[in-house]
């Protein structure tokens, strides 16, 4: 009982202590996903699908629920957050090459397409955030002509 005890006080200490050590917020000023925005040209539609549904991860600013200030969840949603961005930075889009951009749309849309985004753990807790039939197949016709640009853009002239 006396180990059962001592573990136990152990957990609720470094439960305690890591509220004190929350990692980095992923946070910056101004329109970060201009120049994505920009470039690919979505519809109005597609920008608000984009803004609920994917920069949350996918870009350099975080809309942070309430319960981020909680350990260990915060260090959970910055682990969600990191990978997101090293796989697709919204943000980042006029750094990427044209070859980049054409394979991150592709990406993007057979993530869509085979419902791997948005995270279910996200449409858990953001329910508006889950993609209809007709969100993924106007994301889908998009991806398909947007690439089509980048591809003619690659041609030698």
């Amino acid at each position: 009982m006396k180990l059962l005890k001592k573990i136990t006080l152990g957990v609720v200490l470094i439960f305690v202590a890591m509220q004190f050590y929350s990692p980095t917020k992923n946070t910056s000023p101004g329109n970060h996903t201009k120049t994505f925005v920009i470039e690919t040209n979505p519809s109005a539609e597609l920008k608000t699908i984009f803004e609920n549904s994917c920069y949350d991860c996918h870009s350099n600013n975080t809309a942070y629920p309430w319960y981020n200030n909680i350990a260990p969840v915060s260090y959970w949603i910055a682990s969600h957050v990191e990978g997101g961005k090293k796989h697709l930075n919204f943000s980042e889009w006029g750094k990427y090459t044209m070859d980049k951009k054409d394979h991150l749309l592709e990406e993007l849309e057979e993530e869509i397409v085979n419902e791997e985004m948005p995270l279910t753990e996200y449409t858990w807790i953001h329910g508006n955030t889950k993609l209809s039939e007709n969100q993924i197949d106007a994301i889908s016709e998009w991806v398909k002509q947007t690439r089509i640009i980048y591809q003619l853009g690659k041609q030698p002239k």
